[in-house]
């Protein structure tokens, strides 16, 4: 009997009635098990309890529970078996689709950005393929299609790595890794090791050459690298201002054009990094470099992601929500100047020392909203005691919030000035989640800047 055979009849869990949990359990059902759903949050919700029912076969987890989360120690005691969403979609596919590739990215920024692109490529190389995981549909929905795809390009989350043991990449991207999630993991050091655990599930293993952290801990691994340098052999990096092969291009003494900075938007340094990563990924598939120039030059990131709002007497206003972390928010910080920042949130354990040493002097207000402002406000004093601190009290209208920080953001800003949103935490203490607070920025931009 294959995976899916021995499922009928089964008792099944699944753990989380998010998005991800839904998708499993719609999964589970259509073979045949029975399926309960456990989230304590969302006991009122039909079909979820708040309990472990008894004699559990199979529990299914859904990212963002932690490995020592009670229920989990309970079921573990109970003998039930327990896999991640991703181990469970990767079962599934070996049965539905069983010559489906996958390949992955992961990373602290860029995630989103990258794996679109991806996606872009694969458009342009008429490629039956599609991003998914922490993207667009869940892993499991895209594995069920009735017509199975030729290639999954997989978005995850250290959440997602942590949990998941079986999945096996044709090639993996690791685009960075700066402080985040701590309060999850414990401390940066198992977070590093998460996002680095994607390494030993590759064929292929692609890395940024730039980083710090990926540089030490896979200087002795066989990585094809990738940077905003010149190119060594074997690496993808710049030249002038042409994206370069030298790893993919047949000799690793020959190189080959991945594509024009132009062609790259926007071709801020951040973003040409993504980009690389995305060449490199889709060339580890046997991907030709003029399909990649055509994917790359036909994607627009989306919304929330560095987005110019509005250009008004000279000042621009800028929505970078997404930047959810400070590694984040220091690439937008780094692609501006004369910036009236705003900035707070949930700052997940993350310092902010970094990002004030290395931008402040781009900096020239910081409004500041949300759970840990203090936080911003005290690494301001003590780094870089001349940048001027607005603070705004905690509110339970966001809307009105937002309208208060660009009245005033307006009220300061002078031609030559970017108004800069690029929070440096999530932001789920005041708004429902980054996207929200991006338009409710963007709403409050267009009724009172323009």
């Amino acid at each position: 009997m294959n995976f899916i055979e021995k499922l009928k009849g089964k008792k099944c869990l699944v753990i989380g009635a998010g998005i991800t949990g839904m998708a499993v359990q719609k999964a589970l059902s259509d073979f045949g098990a029975k399926v309960d759903i456990f989230d304590e949050k969302k006991s009122s919700q039909s079909g979820v309890v708040n309990t472990i029912p008894d004699e559990i076969d199979l529990a299914v987890v859904s990212p963002g529970w932690r490995l020592d989360h009670q229920v989990i120690k309970d079921l573990r005691i109970s003998g039930a078996q327990i896999i991640s969403e991703i181990d469970f979609a990767w079962e599934v596919k070996n049965v539905l689709a069983p010559n489906q590739k996958w390949i992955a990215l992961t990373g602290t920024n860029g995630k989103t950005t990258t794996i679109k692109m991806v996606e872009s490529i694969f458009n342009s190389a008429n490629i039956k393929g599609k991003a998914c995981g922490n993207v667009g549909e869940t892993v499991i929905e895209t594995v069920c299609r009735q017509e199975p795809l030729d290639y999954l390009a997989l978005e995850l989350s250290s959440f997602q790595i942590e949990w998941s043991n079986a999945a096996k990449f044709e090639a993996i991207a690791l685009l960075n890794i700066s402080e985040d999630h701590i309060d999850w993991h414990g401390t940066y050091e198992k977070y590093i090791a998460a996002k680095l655990k994607l390494v030993t599930h590759s064929k292929v293993k692609i890395a940024n050459k730039s980083d710090p952290i990926l540089a030490t801990k896979l200087k002795n691994q066989e990585v094809i690298w990738f940077s905003l340098a010149t190119p060594s052999k074997g690496e993808l990096g710049l030249v002038e201002d042409l994206l370069i092969d030298r790893a993919f291009a047949g000799s690793k003494d020959h190189a080959h054009e991945i594509a024009e900075l132009g062609d790259i938007k926007p071709s801020v340094p951040h973003n040409v990094s993504n980009a690389l990563a995305a060449a490199a990924l889709s060339l580890a598939i046997g991907i030709n470099h003029k399909d990649i120039k055509a994917g790359l030059s036909k994607f627009t990131p989306d919304h929330h992601r560095m987005e110019l709002v509005l250009e008004e007497n000279d000042i621009k206003w800028i929505d970078d929500s997404k930047a959810t972390n400070p590694h984040a928010a220091i690439a937008s910080l780094l692609s501006n100047f004369n910036i009236i920042w705003i900035a707070g949130g949930l700052a997940k354990g993350a310092s902010m020392d970094e990002l004030v040493q290395r931008c402040s002097n781009r900096i020239k207000s910081v409004l500041l909203i949300g759970e840990d402002k203090e936080l911003i406000a005290d690494t301001f004093v003590k780094l870089s005691k001349s940048v001027p601190i607005k603070k705004f009290e905690k509110s339970t209208d966001s809307r009105q919030l937002m309208l208060e920080v660009v009245s005033h953001a307006k009220g300061i800003a002078v031609p030559g000035d970017t108004v800069l949103l690029a929070p440096a935490c999530a932001s789920m203490d005041q708004f429902v989640s980054y996207a929200e607070r991006g338009e409710l920025f963007s709403a409050a931009v267009r009724e009172l800047a323009k």
